[in-house]
């Protein structure tokens, strides 16, 4: 077993990563001071890795909450709703939640912990790519607006991560893809060689060696878990880690919430942003080439919905978290394994890109 120590000092805590974590007893006991739990899970998950689950926690109090599947559900209703399931179930403060699932579920049941009596612990168990190797990491958690993906959370770190490598043998190719985008993202914006590994290795990942598959999650998670101890709340670095993201929230808010998948939307995003970066000269061709070339090995979209232009993609970024004093900040990749935060893309450059 890999583990990865995400230092907050007294809030810190461990990432582990292998196959066969999720049966494993050890992993959870420890975690679950009170004796008692509530997993919260959604309608897909639930067949496929509850009872597995609730087998490792034989000796636990537990009760489960099971909510609809999709970004769409990602809302202050379904916050509501698992809010009042705690409260009939009567949880304490010392209950732990268990997220069961992939970014939703995790984004979710982070936020009620962070909220429930002012906050409870929680244990992050992430089955998707796109959780193992980014939402389940940092603390980050939210529903999401229809005016704006994530704008109502709070950072509220986990008490543990884990991570079975296994569940990733379930996820359908599109959610796999998805995934594959935040994991090209770590190595535009921070690791150069762990990019050209990716390169070197498309068809092992598309395969499922696990052998790639738990390299790819640990390097992920290791790059992830630095950036967010030097900087948790985002005042710095950590807002690399948003490349893709401003474009690709306004593609997920047009089209609404879970028409495009949230891996989709950050992959066509980094492409966005590369060109912009290509027009402002911060990044040679053959930098934009091979991260486009990348996204596409791994069937994401390059390209975005055809009825969205400059007009439309500003009318939703001016919602996002990232404004600041009425200015957008980008993202912008200045070679594979750089990046920086900008205000500076002047809105020619956007309106080239944009309604091209």
């Amino acid at each position: 077993m890999s583990t990865i120590r995400v230092e907050l000092g007294e809030r810190s805590y461990p990432i582990n990563i292998d196959t066969g974590l999720l049966s494993s007893q050890d992993s959870f006991k420890a975690q679950i001071k009170s004796g008692k739990a509530i997993v919260v899970t959604n309608e897909v998950v639930k067949p496929l890795y509850l009872d597995t689950l609730l087998a490792a926690l034989d000796g636990v109090e537990v009760n489960v909450v099971c909510l609809p599947d999709g970004e769409q559900h990602k809302n202050l209703t379904q916050f509501d709703a698992v809010t009042t399931q705690l409260l009939e179930q009567h949880a304490a403060r010392d209950t732990t939640l268990i997220a069961l699932g992939g970014g939703v579920i995790g984004d979710l049941t982070g936020f009620v912990a962070a909220c429930f009596q002012r906050g409870i612990p929680f244990i992050q168990v992430p089955t998707t790519l796109l959780s193992q190797v980014d939402s389940s990491v940092g603390g980050k958690t939210a529903v999401n607006h229809p005016l704006g993906k994530n704008m109502i959370g709070a950072f509220y770190q986990p008490q543990s991560v884990i991570i079975d490598i296994d569940t990733l043998k379930t996820l359908p190719p599109r959610e796999f893809a998805a995934g594959m985008a935040e994991v090209i993202k770590y190595g535009i914006i921070y690791d150069a060689e762990f990019f050209a590994w990716l390169e070197d290795n498309v068809q092992e990942l598309k395969d499922l060696s696990p052998e790639h598959l738990k390299y790819v999650v640990q390097r992920c998670c290791e790059i992830k878990a630095e950036i967010v101890s030097k900087d948790e709340k985002e005042h710095g670095i950590r807002a690399l880690l948003n490349l893709g993201h401003t474009f690709g929230h306004a593609i997920e808010a047009e089209q609404g919430y879970g028409n495009w998948l949230h891996g989709e939307a950050v992959g066509c995003g980094m492409v966005l942003a590369a060109k912009a970066a290509y027009e402002k000269e911060w990044i040679s061709k053959s930098d934009l080439d091979r991260m486009i070339a990348l996204i596409k090995l791994f069937d994401l979209p390059v390209d975005a919905p055809e009825h969205m232009n400059y007009d439309i993609f500003m009318q939703h970024m001016q919602h996002d978290k990232k404004v600041l004093s009425g200015a957008i900040r980008f993202i912008i990749p200045t070679a594979i394994g750089e990046a920086v935060v900008t205000k500076d893309v002047e809105h020619h450059i956007l309106q080239n890109i944009l309604n091209s």
